[in-house]
């Protein structure tokens, strides 16, 4: 930590990477970084992301950098693997000096990393990195506790600790927290309900049930007109399956490439079976994006599952 600090005390012109499918967690925790060094009289910006929906983007607006900015040092948050790097950003690759995260399957590419797979969110460490920084605004606190209420279920995923609720506590004494748990947590798009329920009309079960798996392939998506803020997060849909531990999502990104999302209770470890297909995450929750038709990543992702299942 305190080699964190001295880092980013001393850096200036630092440019700030979020991975593919943006998050709350990954986009709330470098809104609050590019914030924090802004405060502190630093010029910092975030690395436009292409794949940023709706939901995300008021978040990482202010920060945007332009096409012109030229960044002194590059620091990547929440990023488990240079292959989650969007396209825009693999021109940066090589450049990495520090990568901030939360994922025990991080793969160690910059020359500096922190990774605490204790923690929630990378949005926890991002907090902590702050308070030895410059004081916790209100600026700096929404986007913090965008990142850590999604990545954690609005406080009712497993990866939720009292640690979890101390920072979310402070980040409250900021801000009015109410209209983002409204927008985030408690309102669905008609055409994700529908989609939702077609989900679940057409799941499959495995291992005597306990097993669940959904799918969303391109024509339902076409179907629908769904856009991207109507997909996002229906990947915790197939774990609230009574009586399953563990529920896969497919969800086919293009013709031949299929992103697999697992959702996992204390029987499988859904990183240990995501790492066996090229991807990984927490034990809780991984995925992994592979090649091939739904069946193909169906076959590939139950075989992984199976293998490393508990009794």
């Amino acid at each position: 930590m305190q080699k964190v600090i001295d880092y980013l005390k001393k850096w200036d012109n630092v440019l700030l990477l979020t991975h593919v499918r943006p998050d709350g967690d990954t986009i709330g925790s470098a809104a609050a970084l590019c914030q924090a060094l802004r405060n502190m009289g630093k010029t910092a910006y975030l690395l436009y992301n292409p794949e940023i929906t709706a939901t995300y983007e008021p978040y990482a607006a202010p920060y945007w950098a332009s096409e012109d900015f030229v960044a002194e040092h590059v620091i990547s948050v929440d990023v488990a693997a240079l292959s989650l790097l969007p396209k825009n950003a693999e021109k940066f690759r090589d450049r990495i000096e520090l990568a901030i995260d939360h994922h025990p399957s991080h793969g160690y590419f910059a020359k500096d990393a922190y990774v605490d797979a204790t923690a929630a969110a990378a949005g926890e460490i991002v907090y902590e990195i702050i308070e030895q920084l410059t004081p916790i605004t209100p600026a700096i606190a929404l986007p913090l506790y965008v990142a850590i209420s999604t990545d954690c279920g609005c406080f009712v995923y497993s990866n939720t600790t009292p640690r979890t609720h101390r920072i979310a506590a402070a980040l409250m004494e900021q801000v009015d927290v109410a209209a983002v748990n409204k927008a985030l947590f408690r309102t669905k798009s008609k055409v994700r309900l529908a989609m939702e329920s077609r989900m679940v009309a057409e799941m499959e079960l495995y291992d005597n049930g306990r097993v669940v798996v959904m799918s969303i392939p391109l024509s339902l998506r076409e179907e629908m007109h769904a856009t991207e803020a109507d997909i996002e997060e229906l990947s915790s849909l197939a774990a609230l399956v009574e009586g399953t531990d563990c529920g896969i999502t497919l969800r086919e990104l293009k013709p031949g490439t299929v992103k697999i999302s697992v959702r996992s209770g204390p029987r499988i470890d859904a990183c240990a079976a995501c790492q066996k297909i090229g991807g990984g995450g927490h034990r809780a929750a991984s995925g992994a994006t592979v090649e091939g038709t739904l069946e193909d990543a169906k076959q590939a992702i139950l075989a992984a599952v199976l293998e490393v299942a508990g009794a």
